[in-house]
């Protein structure tokens, strides 16, 4: 008995280690920008009388998140002047992050969206910074949590940076509306000021991810597997990125009115406004992509960034991912990557505006969706995990992908019932239940793919990949409900999850079963 006991009490004596008490505080600054872009944000933008549509829209402020590997290298290693040498090389990204994420939430608080389309563009500016810095933020701390403890703290350290995660977006997400509620706007009665006073205060909670900082210490490890460069040569990465992403920002800026023509004429053609919309949103989206692609082709061709540092950080983990697995293993676990919480994504962008077109009032929705709903998802991570030791990783991450499509299905049926606070928190219950159940398992079959060598860019990868498309799709979910309605939304929603399980059956043979379970 006490052999097995030991274990017990010293991980429990470990909570109270001073980093695992550092993260649960980074964790809550880290978990309070998302849920600003999301959900708080999606119900702002409707009681303001901002068409549906465009509301799902702003889900896209957040593929910051999805392209967080491009800049990663640079907060890994690039010097800010005065912050680095002052606090540091993590502490001085982590707080350069910060402000940028205080910045940015106050820039929102300071537009009204209901007074037209400059104020639309201004509030969607301010969204894409904060999502920008958002991601810096967490990309930083990862760093910081990894170089700060030594491998026997690690799992300690993550199981704290996530509960201050979610405690986070709670506060971000039920406490923004509650805020909100309390200060006098609601779906028939909108009012500017309300929603400002809930932001400021969003902004004012992230100085407990500053101070945080400021008192902590800076990790005296050091990762010396890459090669050291010079400052020049990041300063052309960075030069490179910022370069990209204007262009892309240009060539989706100017082509909105000849998309808007051209989707017009196409639905004539098609006789499907919603499908002629997606047709060319999808082809804006890729010519803003391939335009950023030959931006920074034409900076490596000229000599503005360094090939060999290309090669050493962009390249070398890619080309070490293909040849471990091979090139048609690699792409079927990618395609995994980027498919596997489709369902759940594309949902959940339109998520809150469904409770309120059904009736919830924002109370409602922040006590049951976002308070319950929490404990719920952090239940459904333990369990995931727990049964993950048990039966195998892969056999939780086929049943997580399963259930994941099928709960879907419970919100046809609160869509029928209408205002019904029982039904509310049955869905609810099942749906993040299950949501955390297969993110535990799918967090284990990224790590197990990932070599240590290359692990802070194979893993960024892996996290922005799983995220990308099903984001870029919930951008289109409010055009999707206009022109189908909720019911035949949700379904469509569960069977996008049908190709996810057929990915994890073909996976299960590329994949080692952890110690003491059995294959699939």
């Amino acid at each position: 008995m006490s052999a097995i006991s030991h274990p017990w009490r010293h991980s429990l004596q470990s909570f109270g280690h001073p980093r695992v008490i550092t993260m649960l505080f980074l964790g809550f600054s880290a978990g309070i920008p998302l849920l600003l872009i999301f959900s708080s944000l999606s119900l702002w933008l409707r009681e303001a009388g901002v068409e549906r549509s465009a509301v799902t829209f702003f889900s896209w402020a957040a593929l910051g998140y999805s392209f967080k590997f491009v800049w990663a290298p640079l907060v890994d290693t690039l010097p800010i002047p005065l912050l680095t040498r002052r606090l540091g090389r993590r502490r001085g990204w982590m707080l350069l992050a910060q402000g940028a994420v205080i910045a940015a939430i106050t820039g929102m608080a300071m537009v009204d969206p209901a007074q037209g389309q400059i104020s639309l563009t201004m509030m969607a500016l301010a969204a894409v910074l904060l999502g920008f810095s958002s991601a810096t933020q967490d990309i930083v701390i990862d760093a910081y949590r990894i170089e700060s403890a030594d491998v026997s703290l690690q799992a300690l350290l993550s199981s704290t940076y996530i509960a201050g995660y979610r405690i986070g977006m709670l506060v971000s997400g039920a406490g923004a509306l509650f805020l909100a509620s309390a200060f006098g706007s609601t779906k028939g009665a909108y009012d500017y000021q309300a929603w400002q006073g809930a932001y400021l205060l969003m902004a004012a909670a992230m100085s407990v991810g500053v101070l945080t900082t400021l008192v902590i210490a800076e990790p005296t490890t050091r990762d010396t597997s890459m090669p050291s460069r010079s400052t020049g040569d990041y300063a052309g990465i960075l030069f490179m990125c910022l370069a990209a992403v204007t262009g892309f920002i240009l060539v989706f800026y100017y082509s909105s009115e000849p998309a808007a023509k051209l989707s017009h004429m196409l639905a004539g053609v098609l006789g499907a406004d919603a499908g002629a919309r997606f047709l060319v949103e999808t082809a804006r989206l890729g010519t803003g992509v391939v335009a950023a692609w030959l931006v920074a082709t034409l900076m490596i061709r000229t000599g503005v960034v360094s090939r060999a540092m290309m090669q050493d950080t962009y390249v070398a983990p890619l080309k070490d991912f293909f040849r471990r697995y091979g090139l048609n293993s690699a792409l079927l676990l990618l395609l995994l990557i980027g498919v596997y919480r489709i369902s759940d994504i594309v949902l959940g962008v339109i998520a809150n505006v469904f409770y309120q077109d059904v009736g919830f009032t924002k109370p409602e929705i922040a006590g049951v969706v976002k308070t319950f709903g929490l404990f719920m998802t952090i239940a459904g991570g333990f369990l995931g995990g727990l049964l993950s030791v048990r039966y195998g990783m892969i056999r939780i991450l086929l049943l997580g992908a399963l259930l994941s499509a099928v709960t879907n299905l419970l919100f046809i049926v609160l869509a029928a019932v209408g205002h019904d606070l029982s039904m509310l928190y049955l869905v609810i219950s099942v749906d993040n239940l299950s949501a955390g159940l297969a993110s535990a398992a799918f967090v284990a079959f990224l790590s197990s793919l990932t070599n240590v060598q290359f692990t802070a860019m194979q893993y960024a990868i892996f996290s922005s990949l799983m995220t990308l498309f099903p984001k870029i799709l919930g951008g289109y979910s409010g055009t999707i409900v206009d022109s189908m309605g909720y019911s035949h939304f949700f379904m469509l929603t569960a069977l996008l999850g049908l190709p996810v399980l057929i990915l994890v059956w073909q996976a299960r043979n590329y994949l080692d079963p952890p110690a003491g379970a059995n294959r699939l």
